[in-house]
């Protein structure tokens, strides 16, 4: 039997579905209430009390995703991939995919890569 969603889980999935859908665009809580029909404080306290996380978090989240997939399905510059996925500048996409995933995104791709065992040391 299916457990029915409560309306504070409905809102956060729906916060989850705008911000994956509009996550290159500059994060605004104001467009995402507006887009939802909501406060944007009571947006803010039931994400965070639902997930764990901020909305901004989670925008960041996203972007690093969408820039983990880039790293390695693309020989894009790591600054055009973070200008694709919405940062403005090289340093702030390093900067917060350093604090995501605990390297950088250069390591990323040398990690992550197709060709990490050529790269791999004896």
């Amino acid at each position: 039997m299916k457990e029915k969603q409560s309306s504070g889980e409905a809102l956060c999935e729906a916060a989850k579905t705008y911000i994956e859908a509009h996550s290159a665009e500059k994060f605004s809580l104001n467009g995402i209430s507006k887009a939802l029909f909501v406060n944007g404080s009571y947006l803010l306290r039931t994400f965070k009390h639902h997930t764990g996380m901020t909305l901004l978090c989670y925008h960041h989240l996203i972007r690093c995703e969408k820039a983990k997939e880039m790293l390695l399905q693309t020989n894009l510059s790591v600054s055009r991939i973070g200008e694709s996925v919405g940062f403005i500048s090289s340093s702030h996409f390093t900067h917060i995919f350093r604090k995501t995933e605990n390297c950088t995104p250069t390591e990323y791709r040398r990690l992550h890569g197709p060709d990490r065992e050529e790269r791999a040391e004896p």
